[in-house]
């Protein structure tokens, strides 16, 4: 995308996409709130993060690499395990809940294209429903990643035995490190390429 980013279509998708991540980031994070709330934990809803307003959830770096590799995070919602019940069940439940969120949004706008395509005659509204459905997937998919800070790797610390423990606290001490690099490496598309094509598939039969 960064080689034709300044031509007409380039910068047609650029707009189009902005939406699109500013959608995909706020409902992830909200999502994330959303589900610990409902397990008991105020935090995010006290520290007003359990709200649809982008301007809450927005990390500059996070969605710009969305913007521009598909695949990016937001700032996360602050969470206190201590109010859970069940700490390793609503953990794993909560750092769901945003991949959850977005792979339902991919949905909804997946059945808009199959059942109304009268909607999306246009080129701008064929590009727009395609992007919401790709950005919000790529989120989806890049977030469960087991490497810290991404929501995959607080599923992969409940289900780590505790011998292993002291490999995930190095991972974490690095892991943001390793994401960038894997990033600018462009590593990920090729790791998520197949996962996107099955989805995308199944999605818009």
């Amino acid at each position: 995308m960064l080689t034709n980013i300044f031509s007409q279509a380039g910068l047609a998708n650029l707009l189009l996409s902005l939406p699109a991540v500013l959608w995909a980031i706020t409902f992830h994070e909200y999502c994330h709130g959303y589900a610990a709330r409902l397990l008991g934990d105020p935090t995010a809803e006290r520290e007003g993060r359990l709200s649809l307003n982008p301007l809450a959830h927005l990390d500059p770096v996070g969605a710009i690499c969305l913007l521009l590799f598909r695949i990016g995070w937001a700032k996360p919602v602050p969470i206190d395990t201590r109010y859970f019940k069940h700490p390793r069940r609503d953990i794993v439940i909560v750092s769901l809940a945003g991949a959850a969120g977005n792979f339902l949004t991919a949905f909804v706008c997946a059945q808009l294209v199959n059942f109304l395509p009268a909607l999306f005659g246009s080129w701008g509204a064929q590009q727009f429903i395609l992007l919401m459905i790709i950005i919000n997937l790529g989120l989806a998919s890049f977030n469960l990643v087991p490497i810290p800070p991404l929501d995959g790797s607080r599923i992969l610390y409940v289900l780590l035995p505790p011998s292993c423990l002291k490999y995930y606290f190095w991972l974490e001490r690095y892991g943001m490190i390793i994401i960038l690099a894997l990033i600018v490496l462009n590593v990920f598309p090729y790791l998520m390429q197949p996962i996107m094509s099955l989805l995308l598939r199944l999605l818009l039969v």
